[in-house]
């Protein structure tokens, strides 16, 4: 199946098309949208429209895809995307533009596109987003997704070392527990209590992140780095770069 067409209470998902392209500019030039997107803001329309062949029309001609425009019912008109890849991480992604911001649409639609990847046969999908952007986690836990780990990463083509939470929702009773690809590439990886009442992460760190009820509220930190791991309960995010135990 290949982004079959879907609708919601307000929302037309879609294939973007050529006459779409002006729109795809308006989503991916605003430099607040793009401030947590792995990219560079968008300068000109032969941008966008390279964007649209390589991103999506590319992806059409596949034998399996998800790659939506975000529409508004009432013009069907793009005002963002969403997608989930193929790859073994079936990652689940999504940018709006920020006048359509704080409506539910992201989460509205990301419920539809993760019914629609389930009936399709993904055995599960994972989401990541900065640590800086909490917003993004609401939506991943609302669309039924759970926290997994943390996991430093040198972000590129931006090249900022960005901390990522990671979560995923499981589809298939066959499907690994954990995605583990982001947890075993990053020397520095940990798990964080009181993001929600269910933190997983990798097995062999589960007992680690037991939280007590008697904790005070906010994250609390287990750095791994490398062999060596320590407990920190920073209360800034200087006091967290601090935090990050030595190799």
């Amino acid at each position: 199946m290949n982004t079959p067409r879907l609708e919601t209470e307000r929302l037309i998902l879609r294939r973007f098309t050529e006459n779409d392209i002006e729109a795809l500019f308006l989503i991916l030039k605003d430099r607040e949208v793009n401030t947590f997107l792995p990219w560079f803001p968008l300068k000109s329309m032969d941008e966008a429209s390279s964007v649209y062949e390589t991103e999506y029309a590319a992806n059409y001609e596949k034998s399996q895809a998800w790659a939506y425009a975000i529409c508004l019912k009432e013009d069907n008109a793009p005002i963002g995307y969403m997608k989930v890849d193929v790859d073994e991480g079936h990652d689940f992604g999504y940018g709006l533009r920020k006048e359509f911001w704080r409506r539910g649409l992201v989460t509205e639609a990301g419920k539809a596109v993760i019914a629609q990847v389930k009936k399709d046969g993904l055995p599960y999908v994972t989401a990541t987003h900065d640590i800086n952007n909490p917003r993004s986690g609401g939506v991943m836990r609302r669309v039924g997704m759970k926290y997994q780990y943390s996991y430093e990463e040198q972000w590129q083509p931006k090249d900022l070392l960005v901390t990522f939470r990671m979560y995923q929702l499981n589809f298939a009773e066959n499907a690994p527990r954990v995605f583990r690809k982001y947890w075993d590439n990053s020397a520095v990886h940990f798990i964080e209590t009181g993001i929600q009442e269910t933190s997983v992460g990798p097995p062999e760190e589960r007992q680690k992140d037991r939280p007590s009820r008697r904790m005070p509220k906010g994250p609390v930190f287990h750095f791994c780095h490398e062999n060596s791991c320590e407990a920190a309960m920073p209360n800034s995010q200087k006091l967290y770069q601090q935090a990050k135990c030595a190799d």
